[in-house]
């Protein structure tokens, strides 16, 4: 009998599974998905995306939250290499873009030092996605000329310095990551002497949990507070916040706590 052993090609390719919603997600995602042999997801990812996986696949849980690791980032690096020379193509289903504060970049090094090959699914990023679909944009003419996208925390630990450039400037600030962070943010924004400047909370964005909170760096830990909005979550800040279309019912909704 003419037993045949399957050739097997090791592959890495990292999937952006967009912001949450998971329609948000590519065309060409899905179908990278669909021909996977090991899925290795994270924690913001909807399950329902695994259901594009064939029967068989090894579907992991990799996932990060609040800081915490269940796996460390080594290990995942590790896992990666191990699937991929045991199976075949390893899908690496990341939030989001997987460049995007996601260390995609590192995952896709460290296999490619293995000699493994590697490619790339661009996702969409909630630093764009979720103010979006809150009517919130990044940039309008005459209110923000340009944005930046900032992590709460630095691998240190702490606040970016990035963060204080960023206000003394008219650009709209995203900040991924940062709930932990808030109060030290609303410091530097007393600091600066900007505390009037428009804020928006937006958790769970894109999903049917989706929460959102208003207001200015000076009421927005009672919006928080008030409305228990917690990670995940972005916090956009700046001039475009105004555009929201419920601005104005937002508003009076704390001036009643």
């Amino acid at each position: 009998m003419d037993i045949r052993t399957k050739h097997i090609e090791p592959k890495l390719t990292l999937v952006g599974a967009g912001p949450g919603d998971p329609e948000l997600i590519t065309v060409k995602g899905m179908k990278v998905i669909a021909g996977a042999d090991v899925i290795l997801y994270d924690a913001l990812i909807d399950k329902t995306l695994l259901e594009y996986a064939q029967s068989d696949a090894i579907k992991v849980f990799v996932g990060k939250r609040g800081g915490r690791d269940y796996i460390k980032q080594n290990q995942i690096n590790e896992l990666i290499v191990e699937y991929a020379f045991q199976y075949g193509h390893v899908v690496r289903l990341k939030g989001g873009d997987p460049f995007v504060f996601g260390r995609g970049h590192e995952e896709l090094d460290y296999a490619h030092s293995f000699g493994v090959t590697t490619d790339v699914i661009p996702g969409i990023t909630s630093a764009i996605a979720v103010p979006e679909l809150q009517r919130i944009p990044v940039t309008r003419r005459g209110m923000s000329e340009s944005f930046w996208v900032i992590t709460g925390s630095t691998k240190e630990g702490k606040l970016s310095k990035d963060l204080e450039l960023a206000a003394q400037s008219t650009a709209t600030i995203v900040v991924l990551m940062g709930m932990r962070k808030l109060p030290e943010i609303v410091a530097l924004y007393n600091r600066l002497g900007i505390s009037e400047t428009p804020v928006g909370i937006i958790q769970n964005g894109t999903t049917r949990k989706e929460k959102i909170g208003l207001g200015t760096m000076e009421n927005i830990m009672d919006v928080v507070s008030e409305k228990g909005l917690k990670s995940p979550a972005i916090i956009i800040i700046g001039k475009v916040v105004e555009a929201h279309p419920r601005l104005s019912e937002l508003l009076a909704e704390i001036s009643h706590y």
